[in-house]
C-alpha cells in the first residue's frame, strides 16, 4: 500500500489502518497493533475469515435492504459494535467521549472498558442517549466492583460485559520493551477508601481467582444483563448458559492474551452449537469488511465488535474517523447482503457460507 498523505481518500478500514500508523508515535502504535507472543492469533484472526467463501442467491428482489436488528432487546441500526478498547485519549485528546459520540450517532453499541481514560460520567455525558454496555476487569476487592457495578447501573449502561480471558496479563513484548504501562493511569477503577487512579502496572490486581461460582454473587448485587467476553470453547459456552447468563462474546483479545489460541471465527461455530439458541453470541476479533460481517452472522453470532478500527478512525479524525469507519463498514455489509440475495439480517444463515480448503 502507498504511503497515505492527508489528502488520501480513505475508502476502507485499512486505509485507516494505514493513515493512523503515521499519527501515532511508536510505543501508542505498537500497544494498538501488538499481539501476545509471536501474534500468530492476531493475524489469524483476519486471515481466518478469508477461508470462508460465499454462496450468493440471486433474484431475490433485493431494493430494500434491511441491517437493523437487536442485541439484548435493545435497537440497533446494524449489527456492528464498538469492543471494548483502553485508553482512547493516547490516540486523540477526547478519547472516549469522541468514540461514544459517533456510537451514539451511528445507532449502535458501545462496550466501554474498564480502562477507559474519560471518567464513565463525562462519556455519559457526551453522548447521553447513546446504547452503552460496561466491561469489566474483575478486581480482587469485591467491594470495589461492586461499586463500580452499581455506578454503571446509575449511568444507564445496559448490560454487563465480563472479560474473563485476563487472569494474569498475555505476554505483549512490544509493551514490555516501550515500557508503556508506567506512563498510564485508570481514573474509573478508584479504591473507595482511597479514591485515587490506579497506575495501569496495577492491572497485575485483576482477579486471578475468578471462577464460575463467583459469577451468583455478581447476579445477586445487579439486574444488567450478564454477558462473558473470551469464551473459545464448547465447553466453556455450555457452563455459561448453565451459569444462567446472557450473552457471551467469542473473543481472544484480538490476539494480545493467549497467543495459538482458535481464530474467534473459527471458535464461533462450536460456541454457538453448544448454546442452541438459548443466549445471544457475538463475536470481536479480526472484522475488517461487510463481508466478515455477514460471514459472522451466517456462523451464528448476533453482532460483531469492532476493536483496533475503532482506534484507527479516532487516531486519523476523532469522533469524525470512527463515524467513517462505522459508515464504511455498515455500507459494505449492506452491499454484501444485497450480493448474496439477503434483505433482512434474519435472512441470514449458514448456507451462505462454505469453508475454503485453500
Amino acid at each position: 500500500m502507498s504511503e497515505s498523505g492527508p489528502e488520501m481518500s480513505l475508502v476502507c478500514l485499512t486505509d485507516f489502518q494505514a493513515q493512523a500508523r503515521e499519527h501515532l508515535s511508536k510505543s501508542t502504535r505498537d500497544f494498538i497493533e501488538g499481539g501476545a507472543d509471536d501474534s500468530v492469533t492476531r493475524d489469524d484472526n483476519i486471515a481466518a475469515f478469508k477461508r470462508i467463501r460465499l454462496r450468493p442467491r440471486y433474484l431475490r428482489d433485493v431494493s430494500e435492504v434491511d441491517t437493523r436488528t437487536t442485541i439484548q432487546g435493545e435497537k440497533v441500526s446494524t449489527p456492528i459494535g464498538i469492543a471494548p478498547t483502553g485508553f482512547h485519549c493516547l490516540v486523540w485528546p477526547d478519547g472516549e467521549m469522541s468514540t461514544a459520540r459517533a456510537a451514539q450517532a451511528a445507532g449502535i453499541c458501545y462496550i466501554t472498558s474498564t480502562v477507559a481514560s474519560c471518567s464513565l460520567e463525562d462519556i455519559v455525558t457526551a453522548a447521553p442517549e447513546g446504547l452503552r454496555w460496561f466491561q469489566l476487569y474483575v478486581h480482587p476487592d469485591r467491594q470495589l466492583n461492586k461499586q463500580l457495578i452499581h455506578r454503571v447501573e446509575s449511568l444507564g449502561f445496559k448490560a454487563l460485559v465480563i472479560t474473563l480471558d485476563t487472569p494474569v496479563c498475555g505476554n505483549r513484548r512490544y509493551d514490555i520493551q516501550n515500557q508503556l504501562r508506567r506512563n498510564l493511569t485508570l481514573k474509573d477503577l478508584q479504591s473507595p477508601k482511597k479514591g485515587n487512579s490506579l497506575p495501569y502496572f496495577q492491572m497485575a490486581s485483576i482477579s486471578t481467582s475468578l471462577c464460575w461460582n463467583d459469577l451468583s454473587w455478581f447476579q445477586s448485587i445487579t439486574r444488567l444483563p450478564i454477558i462473558l467476553k473470551g469464551i473459545l470453547t464448547r465447553e466453556d459456552a455450555e457452563l455459561a448458559v448453565k451459569h444462567n447468563v446472557q450473552g457471551i462474546i467469542v473473543s481472544n483479545h484480538g490476539g494480545r492474551q493467549l497467543d495459538e489460541v482458535l481464530a474467534s471465527i473459527d471458535a464461533l461455530t462450536e460456541v454457538v452449537a453448544a448454546v442452541k439458541g438459548k443466549i445471544e453470541v457475538y463475536l470481536d476479533g479480526g472484522v475488517r469488511t461487510g463481508n466478515d460481517v455477514l460471514k459472522a452472522l451466517a456462523l451464528g453470532a448476533k453482532c460483531i465488535f469492532l476493536g483496533r478500527p475503532i482506534l484507527w478512525g479516532l487516531a486519523c479524525k476523532g469522533e469524525h474517523g470512527v463515524k467513517e469507519v462505522l459508515n464504511i463498514l455498515t455500507k459494505e455489509f449492506h452491499t454484501s447482503m444485497a450480493l448474496t440475495g439477503c434483505r433482512s439480517v434474519a435472512e441470514i444463515n449458514r448456507h451462505l457460507i462454505q469453508f475454503s480448503r485453500l
